[in-house]
């Protein structure tokens, strides 16, 4: 799995650009600000979801430029695009071979996984981001998972408005929603609860190394369709009165623990934190190219600034051969030991020349 050609246009600061990258190892090197993760955030809206930044639609069109954006590639033999057009900002467009296609169907043509400075945080920060991140990882393994997300994210939606309306609700209405509530939320409970499972039996299976080994345990709901249907009648009043709902996989948590200290990863120094994190994103890229039989892109932002050279080394030869892999950097030097032949790019104030 590798993009053959990345065309963007009026995409943040890029008014035009296209690059043909290779099979494996893609390196931008520019300044602060250049447009390095723009690219990367531009590669990740070819998956379902918002993106590396999760950036409202209107914000990503280049200021001055048209109106709308547009991410065009190549895929083996498929052509694959979207963007939004000028007058509406936050209306998405996907296509595939020139047909129109819904986001989420982006997930059957290719995976892509990343890791960004702004996830540094991710175990101190709220559920929320954990569930999201888990999300993510879920949904390359299993491309249903957005579909289910979906369907729930709007009963669950709908269900909050008549329970928070003046009219009491018809209940038979009610008892409609939640079975469809229940239906997608069991399937989005087994999907997590199954990559959860599967990426820690991986983790703990690796011997120690540079790359820490992170254990996860999935907290939250648990049951089958028909008990989260029964908890979602008995837990209306309750749900009325908070003005959301209290019960379901929506409220799930990916805890996870340094195995290595025994520690809970929220307790961990940063560095620590950091490299359980670039350690959970490179198993599970391998479990994905073993279930799956081909690999993800990865997208990498500025990982090997947070690297000595020596564990530079170890993460290119761990990476080397698996698959097309974007990295950026502030400086070229901080590649030197990437092996084999690299496709490179300088980028400065929006335009991109290969290096």
């Amino acid at each position: 799995m590798a993009l053959t050609r990345l065309r963007l246009t009026d995409f943040r600061n890029h008014a035009e650009a296209s690059l043909m990258p290779g099979p494996g190892f893609v390196v931008l090197s520019g300044e602060n600000g250049a447009g390095k993760t723009n690219v990367l955030e531009a590669v990740s809206l070819l998956a379902p979801g918002r993106g590396l930044r999760r950036a409202p639609l209107a914000e990503i069109a280049r200021q001055g430029g048209s109106g709308g954006f547009a991410v065009a590639t190549r895929l083996g033999e498929a052509e694959i695009g979207t963007g939004t057009e000028p007058g509406a900002p936050e209306r998405r467009l996907v296509r595939v071979n020139g047909a129109t296609a819904a986001a989420t169907s982006l997930a059957e043509w290719l995976t892509v996984l990343w890791l960004t400075p702004a996830m540094d945080r991710l175990f101190v920060e709220g559920a929320g981001e954990r569930r999201r991140f888990l999300d993510r990882l879920t949904l390359a393994l299993a491309p249903g998972h957005a579909h289910h997300s979906t369907r729930y994210e709007a009963a669950m939606r709908e269900r909050n408005r008549l329970l928070g309306g003046d009219e009491t609700p018809d209940p038979a209405w009610l008892t409609a929603l939640e079975a469809r509530l229940a239906e997608h939320g069991a399937a989005i409970e087994e999907a997590r609860d199954e990559t959860a499972t599967a990426l820690a039996a991986r983790l703990a299976a690796q011997p120690e190394g540079v790359f820490a080994r992170a254990g996860l345990t999935l907290e939250g709901w648990e049951g089958d369709a028909p008990a989260l249907a029964r908890a979602l009648a008995e837990s209306r009043r309750r749900d009325a009165a908070a003005g959301r709902t209290l019960v379901g996989p929506h409220r799930d948590d990916l805890v996870v623990t340094h195995l290595g200290k025994g520690q809970a990863a929220h307790l961990c120094s940063t560095g620590e934190q950091k490299a359980l994190l670039l350690g959970l994103v490179l198993a599970h890229a391998e479990l994905v190219a073993e279930r799956t039989g081909r690999a993800p892109i990865l997208l990498l932002d500025e990982v090997a600034a947070h690297l000595d050279p020596s564990r530079r080394a170890a993460l290119f030869d761990r990476l080397d051969g698996r698959g097309q892999v974007w990295m950026t950097g502030t400086e070229p030097a901080l590649f030197d030991a990437v092996p084999g032949e690299a496709t490179r790019y300088r980028v400065a104030e929006g335009r991109i020349e290969p290096a």
